[in-house]
C-alpha cells in the first residue's frame, strides 16, 4: 500500500523538480554557445546559430510541458531516463556508473557512524559528567560545527604537500582500475576512498552520539528504568535490555531522511576530492543545464526518501512491540 502510494508522490515530484530544475534562464545549447566564444575563437554570431541549431536538433526549443511529458514519457514506456548531453551518453549509464559505488561508499559511512555513534553515546550518557563524557561531547561538539569542506581541504593539503601524495580524484589506481578484483584491488581502494569516509563517518558519528547521549539520558530517568533497578537487574541489563531501545527511537525514524543525504556523497567532500558520485554529477549537471541528468539523480533522490521511509517504519515496528500492536490495530 506504501508502494503504491509511492507512484503519485513521485510523480508530483518529478513535475516540481523538472520546472524548479528549468526555471532559471539559459540551458545547455547557451554553454555550448560560451565555450564556442571563449575556447573556440568563434564569433557570436556563428557560435549562436550553432547553438540554436543543438537546441532544435535535441528538442531544447518545445514548451517545458513538451520537454516533460517526453522525459516522463521515456521512463514510462521505454526505460529511458533521456540522453545527456554533457556526458555524451544515455543518462541511464551516467547514473549507472556514479549510483553503486556511491551507494556502497554512503552505506559503510552510515554503518561506521550509526555504530561507533551509539556506541559512544551508550558510553557517554552512562558516565555522566566523567572525563569520558565531556571528551565525547566535544568530540561531538566538532563533528557538528567544523563544516566538511575545511576538513577535506585541510586532508587534502597535508595529503599533496606534506606526504606527497599524487593520486587524489579516483577510487584506484591505474593499474587496478580495470583489474579483477582481489585483496591488493581492495586496499588499493581503501588507500583512495579513506579520507571521504573518514570525513563523512565522523559528521554522522557525532550527530548519532549527540543524540543517543541525550535521548538516553532521558530514558535513565524514567518511571520504569527505576522500577527495573528496583526489582534487582543488573545495571547492564537495565540499560541494554530497557534503555536503550526506547532511546534508539529517533534515531531509527531518522534513517527515513539520511539515504538521501547518504546517496549524495557528502557533495562538498566529494567536489574537493573530485570523485565520480553522484553528488558531483547533480551540481555539475545544475551548473551547465544538462537537465535531464540533474532530474533523474533528484528523482533518484525522492525514491530514496521514499524507501528510507519505509525502513524507518519497518526498523521501529521490529524495535518496539508497541508499533505492530498499533499497526495491527
Amino acid at each position: 500500500m506504501r508502494i503504491a502510494s509511492a507512484i503519485p508522490v513521485l510523480l508530483i515530484l518529478s513535475v516540481v523538480t523538472f520546472a524548479i530544475i528549468q526555471a532559471p534562464p539559459g540551458d545547455y545549447a547557451d554553454y555550448i554557445r560560451s565555450q564556442l566564444i571563449n575556447q573556440g575563437g568563434a564569433s557570436y554570431a556563428q557560435a549562436d546559430a550553432q547553438a540554436q541549431a543543438y537546441r532544435v536538433e535535441h528538442g531544447l526549443d518545445k514548451p517545458l510541458v513538451v520537454q516533460y511529458v517526453n522525459w516522463i514519457g521515456g521512463i514510462v514506456t521505454r526505460g529511458d531516463f533521456g540522453y545527456s548531453m554533457f556526458y555524451n551518453k544515455p543518462v541511464a549509464d551516467v547514473v549507472g556508473e556514479r549510483l553503486p559505488r556511491t551507494l556502497l561508499l554512503a552505506l559503510v559511512c552510515h554503518i561506521f557512524a550509526s555504530v561507533l555513534g551509539i556506541g559512544f553515546g551508550i558510553w557517554a550518557a552512562t558516565r555522566q559528567y566523567s572525563w569520558i563524557d565531556s571528551t565525547l561531547s566535544a568530540v561531538s561538539f566538532l563533528g557538528m560545527t567544523v563544516p566538511r569542506f575545511l576538513m577535506a581541504l585541510i586532508i587534502v593539503y597535508l595529503l599533496v604537500f606534506q606526504f606527497n601524495v599524487t593520486e587524489i580524484g579516483s577510487f584506484f589506481s591505474p593499474q587496478y582500475g580495470g583489474a579483477p578484483w582481489s585483496w591488493a584491488k581492495f586496499l588499493d581502494l581503501v588507500h583512495h576512498v579513506w579520507p571521504v569516509v573518514a570525513i563523512a563517518t565522523f559528521g554522522g558519528l557525532a550527530y548519532n552520539m549527540r543524540v543517543m547521549r541525550g535521548n538516553l539520558l532521558d530514558t535513565l530517568n524514567a518511571q520504569y528504568v527505576e522500577t527495573a533497578k528496583a526489582k534487582g537487574l543488573s545495571g547492564s541489563a537495565v540499560v541494554m535490555r530497557h534503555a536503550v531501545p526506547n532511546a534508539l527511537h529517533p534515531l531509527v525514524m531518522y534513517q527515513g531522511v539520511v539515504l538521501p543525504y547518504m546517496l549524495t556523497g557528502e557533495i562538498e567532500t566529494a567536489i574537493i576530492f573530485a570523485l565520480p558520485t553522484v553528488g558531483p554529477a547533480i551540481v555539475g549537471s545544475m551548473a551547465i543545464g544538462d537537465v535531464y541528468v540533474t532530474a533523474t539523480f533528484m528523482m533518484v533522490l525522492s525514491a530514496t526518501l521514499i524507501v528510507g521511509n519505509i525502513i524507518a517504519d519497518m526498523l521501529l515496528a521490529l524495535l518496539d512491540p508497541r508499533v505492530r500492536q498499533f499497526g495491527g490495530a
